[in-house]
């Protein structure tokens, strides 16, 4: 197989996200993102790399037995928001089911195979779900008339007018349509992103689910001079009197200008103004009220939200007692939503959140839903959790999609908690979490996929783990080391661990090589010919005695001796 090459075949499966595995005639395995199982497509073969192909979807040339007549959306193909708008929901939910489970199930230990994969759940609404989206301007091709939405599939500059979009409700629509024309009337430019020149950039509207309450935010540069002799004042003030104009299904809350001047293509906070009303509005989740500000973190589907930290507070069950003696730690807590459903039956849930807004706004929230048994801490969790004097009796982890660095883990886990919930929104970051929390003692028990974002790739997870049944109880055992094999359990932790273990808490960074030569020493089996001289007359270097205590400290820790 050669780059450049164009190949036919059927999609046999998708792997997560959105991999579609294509196999030719000769038997070849090519990857081709965006397809769906059953279709027969063609692809370019644009990477080839360690026995892998990759390749570029040219056409599909057979729909699939499984996609609908129509697609669900007029933009769906072109627009590169949505991955399987031609795939009827139920087909979707069990594609995203069996996605998840086989990730799992491929790092599953022997003693977890009987865990309990529960059946997925899908979002309450599989249309106009969404309560936050962020539009981009730009022409719709090079150098054409001014376009206002989502990125075209596969390109970086070309932006698709989506006044159709079917994942957002009418008013987000209404708003798109008042905008783009207004500022195409006025042939304002767009900002280029490789001349670093124009005045649009993005449009953020955000619209509550169960309130009704509408914020948009306009992100322009201070590129006074692209205006072409129109006045920043009066242009905004006259695009703010159109929004205001029209007619909404629900309220419109705030009308914000924010200024941007980064190169970067993602919205950056330089300075907002309020340009109507306020910046900010109101969300309800479970009974509680959330203020929620332009940027914000906020699940992006409130109504799946609930079904999510129902889910979740399910699986916590009867692991918090009624009395509420019992302090919780919810980790990458975000705006404290979990922090605060949790509240009622804790006796005190701290939360960890390196964004200093969330953080802010967690608090308000607690204050606002009168909660006086939250606390929320602004920091990375790998080095908060060394300066907090409790300690948990249960943790609650909602990571980011790239999941948690391996030294935070390691420091989570000594907590040693009898169970843990973990919500992942990227499961093939928790599949390698799960891996260092199964090797380290931890059961998985229950999985939960639950549906956030209908008609794309992703999908969140929620796993129960457990220590065991005994492991919350203080029992005393009386036994002898004389007569028990010990080389399961000598292994103890991966190189990675070690050196990782060692630098942490001696300052000094170790080699593959120094640690096998210790784990020989100690009489820890090594493979046989693992770092190793390649002859009799190589030399190589030894181990410092700094060096050699560090490990053997590390060998204890992690009780390989």
């Amino acid at each position: 197989m050669k780059k450049g090459q164009i190949v036919e075949g059927i999609i046999e499966r998708v792997d997560f996200p959105n991999k579609g595995i294509l196999r030719t005639e000769d038997g070849t395995r090519v990857i081709v993102k965006n397809a769906i199982m059953g279709q027969k497509v063609s692809a370019a073969v644009n990477k080839v790399r360690k026995g892998k192909c990759e390749g570029r979807l040219l056409e599909i040339l057979e729909k699939s037995a499984l996609e609908l007549p129509e697609p669900g959306c007029v933009h769906y193909g072109i627009c590169g928001g949505c991955t399987f708008q031609s795939l009827p929901y139920e087909q979707q939910l069990k594609m995203k089911e069996k996605q998840v489970k086989d990730l799992i199930d491929a790092v599953i230990t022997e003693e977890n195979k009987g865990y309990e994969f529960l059946p997925i759940k899908a979002s309450p609404r599989p249309k106009a779900y969404r309560n936050k989206m962020e539009f981009s301007f730009g022409d719709e091709y090079k150098d054409g008339p001014l376009a206002l939405g989502m990125h075209k599939r596969g390109s970086f500059y070309d932006i698709v007018n989506v006044g159709e979009c079917q994942i957002v409700d009418e008013d987000f629509r209404r708003v798109l349509k008042i905008t783009l024309e207004y500022f195409k009337e006025k042939q304002i430019p767009f900002y280029h992103k490789l001349r670093h020149t124009g005045y649009l950039r993005h449009f953020l509207v955000r619209k509550a689910a169960k309130t009704g309450e509408i914020l948009v935010d306009l992100v322009t540069t201070t590129q006074m001079e692209e205006l072409s002799g129109e006045n920043e004042s009066a242009l905004l003030e006259g695009w703010v009197k159109k929004l205001c104009e029209e007619k909404y299904d629900g309220v419109l809350k705030g009308i914000l200008h924010t200024k941007n001047d980064s190169v970067a293509d993602t919205i950056k906070n330089e300075g907002t103004d309020i340009l109507f009303g306020q910046d900010f509005f109101y969300e309800e989740l479970l009974g509680l009220k959330f203020k929620i500000t332009p940027f914000s973190f906020f699940q992006t589907n409130s109504l799946g939200a609930e079904v999510l930290y129902q889910t979740a507070r399910e699986f916590i069950g009867d692991a918090l007692d009624d009395e509420a003696n019992q302090t919780v730690f919810d980790l990458y807590s975000g705006t404290g939503t979990i922090a605060q459903i949790l509240s009622p039956v804790a006796k005190k849930v701290i939360g960890v959140e390196i964004v200093e807004e969330a953080v802010v706004a967690a608090r308000e929230n607690a204050a606002l839903n009168g909660l006086t048994n939250c606390e929320f801490i602004a920091g990375d969790v790998l080095k908060v959790i060394d300066t907090i004097g409790e300690k948990p009796d249960y943790i609650v982890l909602d990571p980011p999609r790239d999941g948690i660095h391996p030294k935070a883990l390691e420091k989570i886990i000594r907590y040693n908690v009898p169970q843990m919930v973990y919500i992942s929104c990227k499961p093939t970051s928790l599949v390698r979490d799960l891996e260092v929390l199964q090797a380290r003692g931890y059961q998985v028990k229950k999985v939960q996929c639950v549906d956030m974002f209908p008609a794309t790739g992703n999908c969140e997870t929620v796993v129960l783990l457990s220590k065991g049944e005994v492991d919350s109880k203080k029992i005393r055992v009386e036994f002898s080391l004389e007569d028990m094999d010990m080389s399961e359990f000598q292994d103890g932790a991966t190189y990675t661990q070690i050196k990782d273990y060692v630098l942490e808490h001696s300052g000094l960074k170790v080699s593959n090589l120094y640690i096998s030569q210790i784990k020989r020493k100690c009489g820890i089996e090594v493979g046989k010919n693992y770092n190793l001289p390649k002859s009799e007359d190589s030399r190589q270097p030894q181990c410092p005695p700094e060096k050699e205590k560090a490990i053997r400290e590390a060998f204890k820790y992690f009780g390989m001796i």
